[in-house]
């Protein structure tokens, strides 16, 4: 859309700013009912008369319905915050970019309005409000997708470290419990949380217990690895449990060394054995100090 042509499309909004506000405004919450109880109060009526705002001042600088060019860069910055909100806010992409959408039919009234007697002038301008208005439409649903994704992975992130807890057992003993596959994203999460909690804490000792791990591969074993070097690495000892009969079977047949790591089959006796090598017992350091004097 070059300078010379926007002229009458321009001219137009301003002319009928308010009523193109008051009539969109009334479309958009006929077509969408969540409006209402998703957005905050006067938030729907800030943000279209910005986009109306934004929409004058690209105008007259925009070539050939450009979207991505530099006298539409409020419009992306507005249509981009919209469109994330949305997303959190629970908002499907359609209802999404129906806020763009829904300002064809008051603006293609007005038109009507004014250029009715000129059949091949209107039909130019309703072409390109209509081109334009796609174009930031599908604009609105791109960056929608994009923030869905970074929603889900950071909740996937999120889910990674509330499923990796390390649990203070005892006075210089951690415990974590892994349930389910152990991946190379998911080991990362144990080795950052669990070497964070030997910081923290002091630790002497750390069990990692399998119990909820479903089969142990190579891979997996080479993560159960990694992670146990990387303790040690920290001044700490590592003691895996959970290592039940048909786990044990399969690390034997995988070849696997683990690097002469104490195992345990239950946690109850790994706890035991950190117990052992930390020198206390269960009625804590004090107690065994007295005992032994």
């Amino acid at each position: 859309m070059k300078p010379t042509q926007t002229g009458l499309l321009t001219n137009l909004i301003q002319k009928h700013e308010a009523s193109l506000l008051a009539d969109w405004l009334k479309e958009q919450r006929q077509t969408s009912q969540r409006l209402q109880s998703l957005l905050k109060e006067g938030e729907l009526d800030t943000q279209s008369r910005e986009f109306l705002s934004n929409l004058k001042h690209g105008l007259p600088a925009a070539e050939d319905s450009d979207v991505h060019s530099a006298s539409f860069s409020g419009m992306r910055d507005l249509l981009g915050s919209i469109s994330r909100s949305r997303a959190m806010q629970g908002f499907s992409p359609s209802e999404t970019a129906q806020f763009v959408f829904s300002f064809k039919k008051p603006l293609f009234s007005r038109l009507q309005q004014d250029l009715g007697g000129d059949g091949v002038a209107l039909g130019t301008e309703m072409w390109r409000a209509n081109e334009l208005l796609d174009k930031l439409g599908l604009y609105t649903i791109e960056v929608f997708h994009k923030s869905r994704e970074e929603i889900i992975l950071r909740q996937q992130q999120e889910m990674l470290e509330l499923s990796t807890p390390v649990v203070k057992l005892w006075e210089g003993i951690l415990a974590m419990p892994l349930i389910g596959t152990l991946d190379s994203a998911r080991t990362q999460v144990v080795m950052e949380n669990l070497l964070q909690k030997i910081v923290e804490t002091g630790s002497a000792v750390a069990i990692i217990d399998i119990t909820g791990v479903p089969t142990v591969d190579t891979l997996v074993a080479q993560h159960l690895i990694k992670t146990v070097t990387a303790t040690q690495l920290m001044g700490a000892e590592c003691i895996i449990s959970g290592i039940r009969p048909q786990i044990a079977q399969t690390i034997v047949h995988l070849g696997v060394a683990l690097g002469g790591v104490p195992t345990k089959a239950t946690l109850a006796d790994a706890f035991a054995l950190a117990l052992k090598k930390t020198g206390q017992s269960l009625s804590g350091p004090s107690a065994s100090n007295s005992s032994r004097a």
